[in-house]
């Protein structure tokens, strides 16, 4: 990846679609459900949809704006209702809807749910079950077709939390020698910069949030990542023959418990980053979205919250 192409991703990445106005956004409950709903809204947001969290029949669904005045909406399936924790479906219900005095549109673009009654049809994205990836991909090349996305992007790009297969690695240091006179391109630190960036320009405490999260996240985060670097840093130190590589080795072993518990501290500072919120707007402001009148405290644990 050159300059002038890293540039373009950059500018792709801050440029995620704004978070709904009503007064909903800025209440815990909320933004607990936006956090376990991000695999789904920040790669859709990245492509200029805005998206938003609602009630629908038995379950919380995501209801992303669209172009022509038409809407998608996701969610699990809503009859029989699941016990799923919010965010992690058996599998996925995309549609397309629009209702108005002049048309009325409904169609199905995407069906990951298990068949409703056992050794009922199955559809052919059942195999995936509740996997965010081929989800993104599926609405990517419908509404590419319609001509209905405004910044088509690929899904490698997309800032998000992370999906079912890892994101390629930016070009090894031998691959990206640098610019003639200007030294090397460092790529894995110019892609914490565009992050730095877009924490920077965000306006909301909980996209804040999520930024931390790929940070700081148990499992895929960057510092978990960067802690099994320095320890296959160490085991490399160990082939050597010098008398220095054990004690290097030991160093190195070191640093990464160190960064593992900076780790954990980020882990802490993500949900109190979302507790931030600024307070609520005037009691004047209306809400736009569906939400059930009384949202039940407590939601269960977040299936992104594994622990080692």
């Amino acid at each position: 990846m050159d300059a002038d192409e890293a540039n373009a991703v950059a500018a792709r990445a801050t440029s995620l679609a704004p978070l709904p106005d009503h007064g909903h956004v800025n209440m815990p409950w909320w933004q607990e459900l936006w956090r376990r709903h991000a695999h789904i809204t920040t790669p859709l947001r990245a492509r200029g949809l805005p998206c938003d969290i609602e009630f629908g029949l038995s379950a919380y669904i995501v209801r992303v704006s669209l172009p022509d005045d038409s809407y998608l909406i996701i969610g699990p399936p809503q009859e029989p209702p699941s016990d799923r924790p919010p965010g992690d479906p058996e599998g996925w219900i995309v549609t397309r809807e629009r209702i108005s005095d002049r048309s009325t549109l409904f169609e199905r673009i995407y069906d990951s749910a298990p068949p409703a009654h056992p050794g009922g049809p199955e559809q052919p994205e059942t195999r995936h079950g509740g996997s965010a990836q081929p989800l993104i991909e599926a609405i990517d090349h419908h509404l590419a077709r319609l001509g209905l996305l405004p910044h088509p992007i690929p899904l490698h790009e997309s800032p998000h939390v992370p999906l079912s297969r890892p994101t390629p690695l930016p070009p090894a240091p031998e691959e990206a020698p640098g610019t003639p006179g200007r030294g090397p391109v460092y790529v894995y630190g110019d892609a914490i910069l565009a992050l730095t960036d877009q924490l920077n320009g965000t306006g909301s405490y909980a996209d804040a949030a999520v930024l931390l999260h790929q940070i700081g996240d148990p499992i895929n985060g960057l510092l978990e990542r960067l802690a099994d670097f320095v320890e296959a840093a160490a085991e490399k130190a160990k082939e050597s023959e010098d008398d220095d590589g054990f004690d290097l080795a030991h160093d190195l072993g070191d640093a990464a418990v160190d960064i593992r518990k900076v780790g954990e501290v980020l882990g802490v500072a993500e949900d109190r980053m979302r507790a931030l919120s600024p307070p609520p707007p005037p009691l004047a402001s209306t809400s736009r979205s569906r939400m059930p009148p009384h949202p039940v405290p407590g939601l269960p644990p977040s299936p992104s919250r594994r622990t080692r």
